[in-house]
Formats: C-alpha cells, structure tokens, sequence
C-alpha cells in the first residue's frame, strides 16, 4: 500500500479499548483495521487493551473481559509509550482510567461513541436511558473531539447535550467480502442474520417473521441459547470469522438487520460487499448506509423489507458498498485526533 503521509505528519498514536480480541464485534474490527491502515499511512499505534491487565468476566456477558483496577499501570503503559495523540475508545474501566490519566496531566484526547450503552441498559434492565445518557455525557464531555459514524448518530447525541461531536466513517474489506458461491444447501430464500446475538439486537423480531425458506442466525452471545430454543427451525451457525464468514454472507439472498439501536452496523458494508441486499428498520445505522441507494429495504414492517429486498439487483448492493473504504476510515480518524507535544507533555508530567 502506497505511503500518502510526510515524515513530518507522522503520528504516535495511543487507543486505550476495554473492546478487544477475542471479542468478535463492529467495534474490535473498527479499531483493529483502523490500526492497520494507520501504520500503512506511517502512523505508529500503540494499543491497550484487557490484555494487558488482569481481568474478570462482565455480568450477563462473560465473554466481554473488564481491566480489575487499572489506573496504576495503564499509567506506567502510557508514561512508557509517550504517545503524541491519545484516543479512548471505549467507555469501560481502561476507558474511565485513561480519561482520569489526560485529565490529571492535562493532556488532550478524543474519544468515541461506538455503543448506544443507555438503550442497550434499558433493554436488559429498564433503567430509563435519561439516566445512562447523563453517565455519558459526563464521560465525554472534556474530549477535544466524540467521533461517530454517522449524521443521524451526531443528531441524536446533539439532543442529548453532546457537543464536539466529529465524523468518523466506516469501511470495508472488498477483497475478502465479495460475491461467490454459496456454500448453504438449504430451502430458499436464506434470510440471515450476522452479529452478536443478544436481546438489544432484537433478533426475536426478525425469527418471528412468517416468510418462506430458511432464517440463519452466524453469531454468538448471551441470548443464543434462548433463541435456539423458541425458534427451532432456524439454523444457528456460532460466529465465524475471515473467509468462513465472508461465505456465510454470500450465501445469504437478503442480510436482515433487525436491530434498532445499532450505531452503525458494519455488517451491513459487509453483507453488501458480498452482493446481499440488505431489509432493516427504518432506523439510525440503516438509514444512514441503505439511505437512497436502492441497495437495501427500510420499512417499519420488517416482513415487507425482506420481500422488497429479495428483488432487489445483488450487484447494486456491491457497487454501493465500495463507497466504504477503510483508507478513508483512517483519514478521517487522524484528522480528528488532537495531536500534542510529547517531549513537552511527559518532561513535564516527570
């Protein structure tokens, strides 16, 4: 890959996540691809991460690893690598400790709203989202810059009271997603479903639907068990990964999207990219990449969607997700970053 940047604009940069491998999830690939094509740019990035410390499994999801007390050495990691730029990503433990870290040594940092946490908290436990939003804004109110994937995101944040609000965009892999052979021998049409299979991703509503062939469920999560028992006829697949999963996408004939609380959805770029259009709510994430492309179905009635979507041209929806680039997903990542004297910052912090 070509390197575009100067010497002179080259960057050390440090993204502190509680979101990390083996977590397969948007917001792992977001991050890991981001860090890929900043160091084919001739950025240096340097992560910090769960694994980095020791760490407990998360209630009701024990998959999702939580940093036990990491104020003192996410310090001594960060002292150690002396970034010139520092991004926290996530809202969790190392995220809290990294914020209090710049905040203490009066270092600027950006931040990112990958997760709708209060519609999420309300969904497991009715907590009213007002109250999650506040926690929220709190957090992310000193950050020289929220990013966010889409323009309906910024102006449900904007109403919220966020403010400093940047865009950052997403991509896709074209030359792993891409259209093939299917390699399901099932009834058709193959409605699927990819993703973390949990109830704020309100895949019930998509199981419930009275359409013929057969519904695919690739993912894992807390809610897989109690799907797979009220909806036997669907095909679980467990979650897959790089090649596999990219089959399992071009084997679909409609990708449905049945979340409503999604910040973006990279799987839809990725259903896309292997030429299945997609049928979805009417919703943030969905309006945001289908929008009037004619690539996928909207509609409040999600069975309508899937039936507008089975006719749709599958080479429409490829040509529009090559509109998605990763390259593009870290400009705009580097552009939105607050970059700082490092020799000055921690000479001083010393």
């Amino acid at each position: 890959m070509q390197d575009s940047t100067e010497p002179d604009d080259r960057l050390h940069v440090a993204i502190v996540t509680d979101a990390w491998h083996p977590q397969v999830n948007g917001v792992v690939r977001t991050l890991a691809t981001t860090g890929d094509e900043l160091q084919a740019m001739g950025h240096r990035v340097t992560f910090i991460t769960p694994a980095d410390f020791c760490t407990v499994p998360c209630p009701t999801y024990p998959e999702i690893r939580l940093a036990l007390l990491p104020q003192r050495k996410i310090a001594r990691l960060l002292d150690a690598a002396a970034p010139c730029a520092i991004h926290i990503a996530t809202e969790g433990p190392l995220g809290h400790a990294a914020r209090r870290y710049c905040l203490n040594r009066g270092l600027p940092f950006t931040t990112a709203y990958h997760t709708k946490f209060p519609e999420y908290v309300q969904a497991r436990s009715g907590i009213p989202p007002e109250w999650t939003y506040a926690v929220m804004r709190r957090f992310h109110a000193p950050s020289s810059g929220v990013m966010v994937a889409t323009a309906s995101l910024r102006r449900e944040l904007q109403a919220h009271g966020f403010s400093n609000i940047r865009d950052w965009t997403r991509g896709v892999d074209i030359e792993l997603f891409h259209p093939r052979p299917s390699i399901l021998d099932l009834p058709r049409p193959v409605l699927m479903y990819v993703g973390r299979v949990a109830v704020e991703k309100n895949i019930g509503a998509f199981l419930a639907l009275d359409r013929p062939g057969t519904k695919v469920v690739v993912g894992d999560g807390p809610q897989r068990a109690e799907l797979e028992r009220r909806f036997p006829d669907v095909v679980f697949t467990g979650a897959k990964q790089g090649e596999a999963l990219a089959a399992h996408y071009a084997s679909a004939d409609v990708f449905v999207f049945p979340s409503r609380t999604d910040t973006f959805g990279l799987v839809l770029i990725e259903a896309l990219a292997c030429g299945v259009p997609v049928a979805a709510y009417p919703v943030p994430g969905p309006l945001d990449v289908i929008g009037d492309s004619g690539a996928g179905a909207l509609d409040e009635d999600l069975g309508l969607a899937v039936d507008r979507a089975l006719v749709i041209d599958r080479e429409l929806a490829r040509a529009h997700a090559l509109n998605f680039t990763w390259r593009r997903c870290a400009e705009a990542f580097v552009h939105n970053l607050q970059p700082f004297d490092s020799e000055l910052a921690y000479t001083v912090a010393a």
